[in-house]
């Protein structure tokens, strides 16, 4: 199929058996109690199409995933891949229900599509959703939320050795106050990592809830969302490397899109999305010659067209419905072939 033919737009599916967990107009996505984010507005950009091959890097509960195994059909193929064993559990119960062809791969998703690759599988379409599943955050002895008493654990993949109990008892008060200030853009990171350092040990998500509120002025404390929510987001981040994986990742996947091929990645905050800005406007560039030049002599053309000049974002009824939305930003991006200009 020619870039051309995929920008086409595709038509807008809703379910006829009513709402989605409880969101007007939306298809039905997964198992209850996980709402995937910008559902419909993700497979709308790739749109996969019959009989296509399409990687989703981060299957979690299977949500977008559903939505895309109805458009490619018994001939399509659905390749998803995650790190969480939990992941594993939810594709079982995915690939009984769906008629594609279906494959899992455990593992990291820059690795697995280093894998992919050696294989010589290409995609016509790619995605990543880079949020936490709901599943994960609401599964209390993991250690993701501040909302629950638990373990400081926070790994994706338990077969990973370190933890945030590691991180928050070994690391040096400069180190913790980095770490949350660049992985969580904590302007109270100073004092909090002081109070960690203080306070050790900690061995629960309680005991690090407590040095955070103690680290911040009293004022601090209130409004603005829970005063815990940003360093959880930056010691999260810091366990399981999750910048230096979409890095790693973004590049492969590009690759890894046969030409006419739509990429799509769902983020969470800043941090990740100046990353796929900046990954998809590097590959829409075309001429590079300095200015003062009067002509072209570089040769250089774009590899992409982008495809969402400013993200796409939750609308009303989602976040009421899902309040995790409210931070989701959608970009994508179609492949070009050489010299086209799409």
């Amino acid at each position: 199929m020619t870039a051309a033919a995929r920008v086409a737009p595709i038509e807008v599916r809703v379910g006829t058996s009513g709402d989605s967990n409880g969101i007007p107009g939306r298809p039905e996505q997964g198992p209850r109690g996980h709402l995937s984010v910008l559902a419909t507005e993700l497979v709308d950009l790739i749109g996969p199409q019959p009989g296509e091959t399409v990687i989703d890097c981060t299957f979690g509960a299977g949500g977008h995933a559903r939505l895309v195994a109805e458009r490619i059909g018994p001939e399509g193929t659905l390749i998803a891949i995650d790190r969480d064993p939990v992941a594993r559990v939810r594709f079982q119960e995915f690939e009984a229900e769906v008629q594609c062809r279906t494959r899992f791969i455990a593992s990291e998703f820059s690795q697995a599509l280093k894998d992919l690759q050696i294989e010589g599988i290409r995609a016509a379409a790619l995605y990543m959703d880079l949020g936490m599943s709901s599943l994960q955050v609401d599964a209390a002895e993991r250690g993701f939320s501040y909302s629950h008493d638990a373990p400081l654990d926070m790994r994706m993949d338990p077969r990973q050795s370190l933890t945030a109990e590691e991180i928050l008892n070994t690391w040096s008060e400069q180190q913790l106050a980095r770490m949350l200030r660049e992985l969580g853009e904590e302007k109270y990171a100073g004092g909090i990592s002081r109070q960690i350092v203080a306070r050790r040990p900690l061995h629960s998500t309680s005991d690090l809830v407590e040095a955070i509120k103690a680290g911040m002025p009293a004022a601090a404390r209130f409004g603005g969302g829970h005063p815990a929510r940003r360093s959880f987001q930056a010691l999260r981040i810091a366990v399981n490397g999750e910048l230096e994986a979409v890095d790693a990742a973004l590049p492969i996947a590009w690759d890894t899109l046969e030409v006419g091929g739509r990429m799509a990645v769902i983020s969470f905050h800043s941090l990740e999305d100046r990353r796929i800005k900046r990954f998809f406007a590097e590959l829409a560039k075309g001429c590079i010659c300095p200015p003062e030049l009067p002509v072209c002599v570089c040769g250089h053309e774009p590899e992409a067209e982008i495809l969402t000049r400013r993200p796409i974002s939750a609308d009303d009824d989602e976040i009421g419905a899902n309040p995790r939305a409210r931070s989701a930003r959608l970009r994508g991006a179609l492949k070009l072939a050489e010299g086209e200009r799409a």
